[in-house]
């Protein structure tokens, strides 16, 4: 499965499932980020770090780490 930082800017992905333990995994899913959220990738900085993403009408900054640990799969149409 695809993970969230391997996605190209431009794309809209749907969370499919979090790995990571604990206090990271709930940091990301306070941030909004859960199972079957939608999520469009705004901007990859240059080095790929952070990651620009809205998500739930937001703007959220990502690390690569973090994004590394979002599996997603990408929408259709």
């Amino acid at each position: 499965m695809t993970t969230l930082r391997e996605i190209p800017c431009g794309t809209t992905v749907r969370v499919m499932q979090l790995s990571g333990e604990g206090a990271v995994k709930r940091r990301i899913m306070d941030m909004g980020i859960t199972k079957g959220t939608n999520i469009f990738i705004r901007k990859v900085a240059p080095l790929g770090d952070p990651v620009e993403v809205t998500v739930r009408g937001y703007e959220l900054s990502i690390r690569k780490a973090d994004a590394e640990m979002i599996q997603v799969e990408e929408e259709e149409g």
